[in-house]
């Protein structure tokens, strides 16, 4: 009795012991398990949380294969950084898939292959090999990867070893589609959808011939079903469009029925730095800047298989938090070698920063239309309005020598110029509707989003007027224009255009296309007039925008920094 008493205390003391480690190892756990949710999620209703997965995106990378000067907009100021390099790339990538392993989705949204030197002369050839050792999951193509010819597209975007998508692109003999529309990735139960859009717009936004033997189709009833059916015969539990389409008309596709399926978009093309998603009627939206700079990082919170939450952050490529992975390092100095010596060449110097993301007017443009103004003495000069170009800028006081790697990123198509002679209303007309193009209301009716940039002429308007009423007034060589005289203009051909057409103005008449390319005549201006020292001088110059004047996104609070 007294044995079996004995064994019963025990058997109590026992059981009293393992119910108290049980409830020690559960506060353990449950402690635990709330440090880790408050260090990651800031929001209660995340307790629950049962998955989260990561997707990543660039955009826009336009060639650029190492660290560079990045401008930045803040506290009322321009400021420059060092930023970018796809083998610092590479080690951010490798730090959140650690994060988060086999979680993690890795999307490129386009303009890979254009925008550099390196790429210009191989091109495109020196990026397969870099590209399919990021280890990208998805990528689309953009509206410069047809800068080579459609073969060559081609081959360079097979080279990637990965999801290559595009919904709208077509053979034109066939009808055929050169890419698959979509890529579906399942993690842990979760179905995920990818649908790829380029610019419909690519055979007017770049030179025509460029795209030869590419159909596009555009953002129709035919992409809504298109989009719906994939979302249901998917059984996907979250739809993202990755688009090539520019900010305005990204933000108008998330309020179109043609997303009510859609998450997410993931945009390009507009170079525009988003921060904080825009949230659609249907879908949110981002953009992760430009030329490697900076990576998007949404992180996809999971209840029961059920999208309950989202975490959005642009993280800034810094080579100092991100040092160059050196396997992707080595990739890319193999890949510069043939063309180093001739593009490390220094060919200039400029004393003040050359730069190029204001809307309206850029110190970078002002010393490329100058030198096309001075070579072909026209009285008017014009360049295409474009976001290309890392900033060039001096150093303790020293002017910044320019070499021909930073020509090709200022002007990342070399094309011989062209003259002609337009009457002072042909200029107003052009101009009204270049400036439509930028500053509309409608995002619908927005063309890439930056004003055309000239030399010999001064224009004042105000870009919130209507359609065809926003300039006050334009002067050329200081003299108020006169509608029926004629001017002369240079630009650069664009193959492909009518031989009247100039930077997109008809009906040119005494047309020339002389025998010297745009690089050839920067050069020779910087080997002549350097160092160079270009500013903003209001040839440009919007009543109601400040004189450094980012990009507006209607309806929206975007800014960018």
């Amino acid at each position: 009795m007294i044995e079996n008493a004995m064994f019963k205390n025990m058997k109590t003391t026992y059981s009293n012991i393992l119910q108290a480690i049980s409830l020690i190892a559960i506060l353990v756990l449950t402690i635990g398990c709330k440090t880790e949710k408050s260090n990651k999620m800031d929001s209660p209703d995340r307790a629950k949380d049962t998955l989260s997965i990561t997707v990543l995106q660039t955009a826009d990378i336009h060639g650029q294969l190492d660290t560079h000067p990045e401008l930045f907009w803040e506290n009322e100021k321009i400021v420059f950084k060092d930023r970018g390099g796809l083998a610092n790339i590479k080690t951010l990538f490798e730090q959140e898939r650690k994060k988060n392993p086999k979680r993690t989705i890795i999307v490129d949204g386009g303009d890979l292959i254009q925008g550099s030197g390196y790429t210009a002369l191989s091109e495109g050839k020196v990026m397969p090999e870099i590209i399919s050792n990021m280890g990208y999951d998805v990528i689309i193509p953009g509206n410069w990867e047809v800068v080579y010819g459609k073969g060559v597209m081609m081959d360079v975007m097979q080279g990637y070893d990965t999801d290559i998508i595009a919904q709208n692109m077509y053979h034109e003999e066939s009808d055929e589609p050169l890419f698959p529309s979509y890529s579906v990735k399942e993690i842990e139960g979760i179905r995920i959808g990818f649908m790829g859009i380029n610019d419909p717009d690519v055979p007017v936004r770049q030179n025509p011939i460029f795209s030869e033997g590419i159909e596009f189709s555009g953002l129709t009833e035919e992409l809504k079903k298109k989009v719906d059916d994939l979302k249901v015969n998917e059984n996907l539990d979250v739809l993202f469009l990755v688009t090539h389409i520019g900010i305005f008309k990204q933000v108008e596709l998330a309020n179109s029925p043609i997303a009510e399926s859609v998450d997410y978009v993931l945009g390009n093309d507009t170079h525009e730095r988003v921060r904080e998603p825009i949230q659609g009627k249907y879908a949110k939206v981002t953009e992760p800047g430009a030329f490697g700079s900076f990576v998007g990082k949404l992180t996809l919170h999971f209840v029961d298989g059920k999208l309950v939450d989202d975490d959005y952050e642009l993280i800034d490529v810094d080579p100092e938090v991100f040092p160059a992975d050196e396997e992707i390092q080595s990739l890319v100095d193999k890949a510069k070698a043939p063309y180093k010596d001739h593009l490390e060449t220094v060919i200039g110097f400029t004393e003040a920063p050359l730069y190029r993301y204001l809307t309206v007017e850029n110190p970078m443009d002002n010393m490329i239309t100058d030198a096309a103004r001075w070579k072909t003495g026209v009285d008017i000069s014009i360049s295409n309005g474009f976001r290309f170009g890392n900033p060039i800028v001096p150093q303790n006081g020293k002017p910044a020598p320019i070499t021909r790697a930073n020509l090709w990123n200022l002007l990342p198509v070399n094309e011989n110029i062209k003259t002609g002679k337009a009457t002072g209303k042909q200029i107003k007309d052009w101009l009204e509707k270049e400036m439509h193009n930028v500053f509309s209301q409608k995002p619908t009716e927005r063309f890439g989003g930056w004003l055309v940039r000239f030399s010999g002429m001064k224009v004042k308007f105000n870009s919130q007027n209507p359609k065809g009423q926003r300039i006050n007034s334009i002067t050329v060589n200081g003299e108020q224009i006169e509608y029926d005289k004629y001017y002369s203009i240079s630009a650069c051909v664009r193959p492909g255009d009518p031989k009247d057409n100039l930077c997109r103005m008809n009906n040119v008449i005494d047309v020339e296309e002389k025998n010297y390319t745009i690089h050839e005549v920067v050069e020779e201006y910087l080997n002549k007039y350097s160092p160079v020292s270009p500013v903003l001088d209001r040839r440009a110059f919007a009543e109601d925008l400040s004189e450094y004047s980012f990009s507006t996104v209607p309806q929206t609070n975007y800014k960018f920094q």
